[in-house]
């Protein structure tokens, strides 16, 4: 019998946030029937690890983030050994991946935006922001790989929180440039909250042509948690 899969997620007070994490293992449940999938929080909803862990046999644990920064390094394998499940495979953070940039591009199409004239479009990819230097700058290669293997205009990076560009500072960059036509934002998160609210507040604010919707879902974002299992799971079994 396969492990399961235990998806941690980090939990918001807003309720939008907990029907996205269930859509998404819908999604997953969709992709791979008949493999047990449970869901826990680090914060604010329920149920939390050491409710989920009990009632679990062999599992994997795979984290609901994008980069790996203080959740995924400090948080999580804290949060495990709380629940006296230490020693469970933790599979490596989503990002960066290829179909993270399928699930961008699902979004901004979804928005409106005319894929076919990308070499005319310039895009600010809004993360979150972290205080760890290693984050931001997988988020900026991601970006940068995004502009160069997918033909956009330009790609610029904008943070929600913490230090850098906001989203008006970077619209107004690729503005600046020469042949951007038209801007989106395309929100590199997740779930619905406070700093996806505060992206779209900006990018309205600012005039952006289209406002792409957070990841959430995305059949990309499915299949990529299950990658994510599969790279964890296997290692563990040939261990055993």
């Amino acid at each position: 019998m396969s492990a399961s899969l235990l998806l941690i997620a980090h939990g918001s007070r807003d309720p939008r946030h907990a029907a996205t994490v269930d859509a998404l293992v819908s999604e997953v449940r969709a992709q791979r029937p008949g493999l047990e999938v449970a869901t826990a929080y680090l914060d604010h909803c329920a149920p939390r690890l050491s409710q989920v862990v009990a009632r679990l046999g062999s599992a994997v644990a795979v984290p609901l983030l994008l980069n790996r920064a203080y959740h995924a390094k400090h948080d999580i394998p804290a949060a495990l050994r709380s629940a006296g499940a230490a020693g469970m495979p933790v599979a490596d953070v989503l990002g960066p991946s290829p179909l993270l940039l399928a699930a961008l591009e699902r979004r901004l199409a979804q928005a409106g935006l005319d894929l076919a004239r990308r070499a005319a479009t310039g895009v600010v990819l809004a993360a979150a922001g972290s205080s760890d230097p290693a984050a931001d700058a997988a988020t900026r290669a991601l970006a940068a790989d995004w502009q160069r293997r997918h033909g956009w205009g330009a790609v610029a990076v904008a943070y929600a929180s913490a230090n850098g560009p906001r989203v008006p500072d970077a619209l107004a960059e690729l503005r600046a440039r020469g042949g951007v036509e038209r801007t989106a934002v395309a929100p590199y998160l997740l779930a619905p909250g406070v700093l996806p609210d505060r992206i779209a507040a900006a990018a309205a604010e600012a005039g952006a042509d289209v406002l792409a919707p957070v990841l959430g879902a995305a059949p990309e974002v499915a299949r990529l948690l299950l990658t994510r299992y599969d790279q964890a799971r296997i290692p563990a079994a040939a261990a055993a």
